[in-house]
């Protein structure tokens, strides 16, 4: 009991409140300590920011000096990617971890608990500004060097693929169903006037393909009749021709609807898994900021120095 504090409660009054023999000046500094010291948590958002330029930096620079777009045996782009990724995510950790003890730290509280939640505001106020500098028109002047980083390094795994698709021979782009079909009409020979029954064969065939299908048989004449004058063959070796003209043009577009679907697909379920890779990365970056907060504690100088006293004496 002699340690008991003194209260109405304690010398006997039962139905009295539950009160605590401290002063106004107590509850002051109590208040104070619990307080949040948002100077702090700029300065620690501001050292949050320089950190995870520096780490991203130096992440370009490893990765740049990996590839040689002279050499065919550079690493695989998507390994790449990856690997940008993953050092993004873990240099935004620990930049959350140095940022939040600095604001733990600067704010002077002696609570654990209280420097970690300036720990965990100023890895929010970076996130914040992070994305919105990456995400806005003022982003691109004021934050072009955050710009720049992430772009290099979500793009150094294209290096590889650029140099050997430079030295690689152009292709024809497949964008086109018709283009091979008007090749091969073209490049028939035949008829009094090449050139104008060429053009005139290339828009019969592609009015048929691309046309009304319920005019589709007259369509297919005026084809067949088209061909077999501008390449002087039998009219139902023209027919013939049309035939197969339509065949591949229907399985050509029914190829780019398929590539078109996969593509789809894979840029959905790439956008799923970047998303929650992110809410992950972001998640650690919280617990780095909060546990680097609680880090940042500062020793209570005057309790401490009673308390060493104390046990001295």
């Amino acid at each position: 009991m002699a340690n008991q504090p003194v209260t109405p409660r304690a010398v006997g009054n039962s139905d009295a409140p539950h009160l605590t023999p401290v002063t106004p000046a107590e509850d002051a500094r109590t208040i104070l300590i619990n307080e949040v010291s948002w100077s702090a948590v700029l300065a620690g958002i501001v050292i949050a920011l320089t950190a995870q330029l520096l780490l991203n930096l130096l992440g370009v620079g490893i990765g740049l000096s990996t590839v040689d777009p002279l050499q065919g045996n550079n690493p695989d782009p998507k390994t790449f990617s990856i690997g940008a990724g993953v050092w993004w995510a873990v240099s935004g950790i620990v930049a959350a971890l140095i940022g939040g003890y600095a604001a733990g730290r600067l704010s002077g509280r002696p609570k654990e608990s209280t420097t970690g939640w300036h720990g965990l505001i100023a890895w929010a106020g970076t996130t914040l500004v992070v994305f919105y500098l990456l995400s806005t028109a003022v982003g691109a002047v004021v934050g072009g060097a955050f710009s720049a980083v992430s772009s290099a390094m979500g793009g150094v795994g294209q290096i590889a693929s650029t140099a050997a698709q430079t030295a690689a021979p152009a292709v024809a782009s497949g964008n086109n169903p018709f283009a091979d079909i008007e090749q091969r009409i073209r490049s028939a020979t035949g008829g009094a006037d090449p050139a104008a029954a060429r053009d005139a064969a290339v828009g019969a065939v592609r009015a048929l393909v691309t046309g009304d299908p319920s005019q589709a048989q007259a369509a297919r004449e005026q084809a067949a009749a088209a061909l077999a004058q501008a390449q002087n063959i039998p009219i139902e070796q023209a027919r013939e021709q049309v035939t197969q003209y339509e065949q591949q043009y229907r399985q050509t577009v029914e190829q780019a609807k398929q590539k078109a679907t996969a593509a789809a697909d894979a840029a959905a379920k790439a956008a799923s898994r970047a998303a929650l890779f992110s809410v992950l990365a972001l998640a650690l970056g919280a617990l780095a900021g909060w546990f680097g907060g609680r880090a940042g504690a500062v020793d209570p100088t005057l309790t401490t120095r009673a308390l060493g006293q104390q046990r001295g004496g």
